[in-house]
Parts: C-alpha cells; structure tokens; sequence
C-alpha cells in the first residue's frame, strides 16, 4: 500500500473531484461512514446497538471539522447521545465543513462553541461521561503547535477513559514529518482516508495514531496506485506476494547457501542469535566464520550450522580472509558483522570482501561501525555486487556524521539519500523501520513493539536476511521479508508476554509460525 504526504494527498482528492466528478461532500459522508463504522467496532460486540451511549465530537473549522461533523449526524441517527464541542465560531465555517454544521443542528445533538474558559465545566463534564470522543481537530494541513487554548483541551481528552478516535491524523501531529511539538491527540484508532500518511510512521506519529485504519472513501483505484508514489506500507498481502514458494523436491542445496562472520571473544552470543535467525528462516545450509578462539561454543550452541574457525583468538583479524573467500566461493549471500568486534585489521578484510566477493552482502553491527571509521571502504562496493545496510540510529549517526537527533528527526530523507549514495538497500531499524531502495522507493515497515529493544534482536534480524537472499529473493524484498516477519514475530510474542520479557532467540524461533501464517492465507 502506498503512503503519501500532504501534498500527494491532496493532489489525488482533486483529480477525484475533478477529473472523476466524484463531489467534494460525498467524499465527506464516505469518511464519516469509515469513522463510524470504526466507532462501532469499538464500542459494541456482534453487530450491536450504539443507542444510549455517549459521544463527543472535537470539531475545528476546516475540512476535518466536517468530517467530524457528519460523523456527530450519523452517530445522532444510530441513537447516540452526541456532544459536538466546537472550537471556532459558526460563521468560520465554510462550504462542505458548513453544510455539515446546518445538517447537525438540524438533529438533536448538542453543539457548544467553544471560547474560553466559561465552557471548560460543560466541556469536561461532557468528556468525562464519553463512552467515544472524535477527534476532528485539525486534518493533514496543521503545522507546527497547537493553539494554547485547544492544548488544554487535548491534555483533557489524553485523561479521559473514553475510546478516542482520530479522523485523518491526531491533531497535533504533522502529517509529513509526525512532529508534535507540545502535545496532541492521543487516540487507539486513528481512521485515515485513501492512503495513510506519512507521518503515522515517523517521528512521534506512531506514539499517537494508535491503530491506523485505512478507508479509500471512494476514491478510484487507479488514483490511489499513482506510480509517482514512491513510498509504500508493508502489510501482510505484500509480503505474502514475495514469499518464495518451496517446490516438493527441494533440498538443502536448492534452498540456499550463505555465510555469516559473526562473533568474538564475549560476543559469541551474536553469532548463534544470527544464525538462528537465518535457519529459522529456511536457509538451506549455514556456514559460519569465527574466530577460533570462540569456535567451540558457537559450534556448540547451534548445531545445524557448519563453523569454520578464522585466525583470531578474541576477533577476527587481516588473516581471516583466506577462509571467507574459501567458504563464500558457493554462497549465495554473506552477510557481516553481529558481535564481530572493531579489529583494524578486519577493516582490510571488509575492503576485499566488498571489493570482490559479487553476491548479495548484507552488513550489520561492527561492520557498519568499521565502514563509519573508513567512508571510502563503501566505494570499493559500488557496481561489484548488491548491499545491504542495517544500521539502528546510533549506527546510522556514525555513518553520516551527524547526531543521532539529526538522523531521528529526518528518517525518511536521510535513508532514501544515502541508499542512493551508497548504492545500498538501506534498513533503517526503529519504532518504525524504513527500508530504502537506491531506486527511490521506501517501506515502512509497521510490526514490531518495544519488546524488540533487547539485546540480540538486531542479530537475528541480520540472519534472517541472510537466509532470504541464500533463497533468491532480490535484495530489496529480502530487506522487506526479513524486517516485516521479525517485528510479526515480536507482535504474536507480545500476545503472550506483553511488550518485555520476550528473547531475542524467541523472536527467531517464532519466525517459522509467523511466516506459516501468511501462507495459510494464501489460497
């Protein structure tokens, strides 16, 4: 599914109207039905009555103000006893938002116009006993904070018990960038209409949106699949679309062969978790280069993989290369750097692999940190082979040259620059992942939870990746499997555990039933 910022947004909503005929207003009524049938979701089980319960409605000026509006009708309709608090004078209101306003006032709900501090007891009363409060604030258009007055407002709703549900975007939130800058909306269902926008995955955005439901209001297909959108959502009818299909005959060798330099003295741990990571994922057969001062317990602690010791007692060091190049002769994908310590030495050994080894390399970890120590070492790649990066933040600041605040607050911008730059798939970990293609195209990648900020996660990211590209799947999509089943995994342990406690080996080994569970779906 493609995201989209203000701009793309509002490009499509015009063609609609304009080159569609699809009226302005119907285009409202579509999304106010979207919300309500949200609303009903939360409030009711099987179908059931919204009559007697309690809604209010936050309506601004501007178009989102009639959407809320004519959520407030329906919701009137359904039988519900619906507050509008309306936080501009009537007459502000203008074309589609207006006739919303008169259609309103026609039913019996209640509307007061907020204006200072004289509604504040109604306001709070009304909040207090909501079983729903809508959001329709502000939509896609706000920048920067928002007005003092409302703030006080917002902070009232955040307190409330109340399901609250966002039309659009919370308001608050920037719609291209997901800056807050004081406060805003907190809601558990944020409705966004024809595609969701960019700023539900960056910045704060997530924090805020909660659940993000998608509705394309009417608007045609063919304006929504605009192919000068270039940044997309992965969802779950993406990646089933990418999965390889095993044939019945295929074996070990046909599944795949790849080679993963991982560990050092202390560090052992990182090379077994990528492993793990990797043949949870379907490898065919697993070669791992280690140090041999550490051989022995990675060989003892994952069996399945083959492990080849390296010369190094405590890391791997400039002799380590006749044993990479001897191992990756057949492999389809290698992949560098989980726990693998900052040897100088080894930075030689990165150069030659980047120089000459032509399938796929996927680097992770201390072989990002030693590329931030050398830039030109990422020139010796350009045009040898495909690349892949995948640095968390602190990585990525390392790599640029600037502070972690900096590349937070320029996520998109910065993976899609440098992906280019480096000739680099760029997997930008975080809340939400970005997966950056030097083509132009980014993902965000929407699972996952906190409870993959431990120790050990990043590694079986790394592996699993590994284990797609052993299996033939293009650099770009193998990023996407990888990054999307590992933060699945995260969310169906989350199920059982909540966002801590959960293990880094747990994440690998439920990599198998979160894939299954995609290909069930399949026929």
């Amino acid at each position: 599914m493609r995201v989209v910022n203000t701009e793309q947004m509002r490009q499509i909503e015009e063609r609609a109207i304009q080159q569609y005929g699809i009226p302005s207003m119907l285009l409202m009524e579509n999304a106010a039905w979207a919300v309500v049938e949200e609303i009903r979701r939360c409030l009711v089980q099987n179908e059931g009555d919204l009559a007697g319960l309690k809604a209010v409605i936050l309506v601004g000026k501007g178009n989102n103000g009639g959407d809320g509006l004519a959520v407030a009708r329906h919701l009137v309709l359904q039988g519900m006893d619906v507050t509008v608090l309306l936080f501009a004078g009537t007459e502000q209101l203008k074309g589609d938002a207006a006739l919303n306003l008169r259609l309103f006032q026609g039913t019996t709900g209640k509307l007061f116009v907020i204006e200072g501090e004289k509604q504040r007891l109604v306001a709070r009363f009304a909040l207090a006993q909501a079983d729903v409060i809508v959001d329709a604030l502000y939509g896609i258009g706000l920048r920067g904070a928002l007005p003092s007055l409302i703030e006080e407002y917002v902070n009232e709703v955040n307190n409330a018990s109340a399901c609250v549900v966002s039309v659009d975007i919370p308001s608050g939130v920037e719609a291209n960038t997901g800056k807050v800058y004081r406060t805003a909306i907190r809601a558990q269902i944020t409705v966004t209409f024809g595609l969701p926008k960019w700023g539900l995955f960056l910045g704060e955005g997530p924090i805020y949106c909660g659940r993000v439901a998608v509705d394309p209001i009417s608007i045609p297909e063919a304006f929504l699949e605009d192919e000068s959108i270039s940044t997309y959502v992965l969802t779950d009818d993406t990646i089933r679309e990418i999965l390889p299909i095993r044939h019945f005959k295929g074996h070990k060798g046909t599944h795949g062969k790849g080679i993963l330099v991982a560990g050092s003295k202390g560090m052992s741990g990182a090379a077994v978790l990528a492993g793990r990571g990797a043949l949870r994922s379907g490898i065919g057969l697993l070669q791992i280069v280690t140090p041999q001062g550490i051989a022995k317990d990675v060989d003892a602690s994952i069996t399945e993989a083959t492990v080849w010791p390296a010369p190094g007692e405590d890391s791997l060091n400039e002799e380590s290369w006749e044993v990479i190049a001897r191992q990756a002769e057949k492999a389809q994908a290698l992949a560098i750097g989980p726990g693998l310590a900052q040897n100088p030495g080894f930075g030689l050994v990165l150069e030659e692999i980047l120089r000459t080894i032509s399938c796929p390399v996927v680097l992770d970890a201390d072989a990002l940190n030693l590329l931030a120590g050398e830039s030109s070492l990422i020139e010796a790649r350009n045009g040898r082979g495909p690349l892949i990066l995948t640095p968390h933040p602190g990585e990525m600041a390392r790599l640029c040259q600037c502070t972690v605040a900096d590349v937070e607050s320029n996520r998109l911008d910065l993976a899609l620059t440098k992906a280019a730059e480096w000739e680099a798939v760029v997997v930008l970990k975080g809340s939400v992942t970005i997966v950056a293609s030097p083509d132009g195209r980014a993902f965000f990648n929407p699972s996952g939870n906190p409870g993959l900020g431990t120790g050990g996660t990043g590694d079986v990211l790394t592996g699993s990746i590994l284990a797609w590209l052993a299996q033939g799947v293009s650099p770009l999509e193998a990023a996407c499997l990888g990054a999307y089943l590992h933060g699945k995994a995260a969310d169906d342990l989350a199920e059982e555990y909540g966002w801590s406690g959960f293990l880094a080996s747990e994440v690998a080994d439920r990599l198998p039933k979160v894939r299954r569970s995609l290909e069930l779906k399949l026929g």
